[in-house]
């Protein structure tokens, strides 16, 4: 029966300084290309082998498939990139030193920001420097302003439906390495988590996620790899 990997990117430079990141590209650091091996060679040793890959169109995603699969010897493997498996977009808060916010807005507004299920940030200005009208992995896309969690659902699921269970379908070993909120997305639909307990999960660095399905494609418990 065919297997869903699931890997939240390693560490990047803005998860390390704390910042509010969203679809801004930012690199790994050494800790998070470390990770990234990492979860190949566990792939590598518990013999789940992913045969098709998808990500998103951030730097930091892309990379920790690349160092994944090269280090369970799986380079060759059909590679998709979309949009739709970014992070869910911060908005006006994009950029900005996490604590910092907090100590403006305070803990309770800027936690509403950041893990309310339908309450999206403030909006990124059209001049702002972190704007992606000009970015061109971005040409003929409606970026948004800011985004919820539930934004980031209503993208993430019919690209799902529609591109990544067809291919568990096909029997395929299917591996997606994205971000803290897409699989945020991923995982409350698999698993049937309610909107109020999904704000709660969180999902690690570099720790592989498997659901393994059944024989009518539905999902069993998800697991740590590292468990298995």
């Amino acid at each position: 029966m065919p297997s869903l990997i699931l890997v939240r990117h390693g560490q990047s430079q803005w998860n390390l300084e704390n910042r509010f990141t969203g679809w801004w590209d930012v690199d790994l650091t050494e800790k998070g290309e470390a990770e990234a091996r990492a979860a190949g060679q566990l792939l590598a040793e518990k013999g789940l082998l992913p045969t098709v890959a998808f990500t998103s169109l951030q730097t930091r995603a892309i990379r920790t498939l690349h160092l994944a699969l090269e280090n369970c010897g799986r380079v060759w493997i059909p590679e998709t990139k979309d949009w739709r498996l970014n992070e869910r977009h911060y908005g006006g808060l994009t950029g900005l030193d996490k604590a910092e916010t907090a100590a403006k807005h305070g803990a309770d507004q800027v936690k509403i920001w950041r893990r309310s299920f339908d309450t999206p940030p403030p909006p990124l200005a059209d001049d702002s420097e972190f704007a992606l009208a000009h970015d061109p992995r971005y040409a003929g896309i409606d970026v948004p302003a800011a985004e919820s969690l539930k934004d980031t659902i209503a993208r993430v699921l019919p690209y799902y439906e529609n591109a990544i269970l067809p291919a568990l379908k096909a029997g395929e070993t299917v591996i997606v390495s994205a971000h803290g909120n897409s699989l945020r997305a991923l995982v409350k639909h698999l698993s049937q988590i309610s909107d109020t307990d999904i704000l709660e999960l969180e999902i690690p660095t570099g720790q592989p996620i498997v659901y393994d399905f059944d024989a009518a494609f539905q999902p069993g418990e998800r697991h740590y790899l590292k468990d298995r």
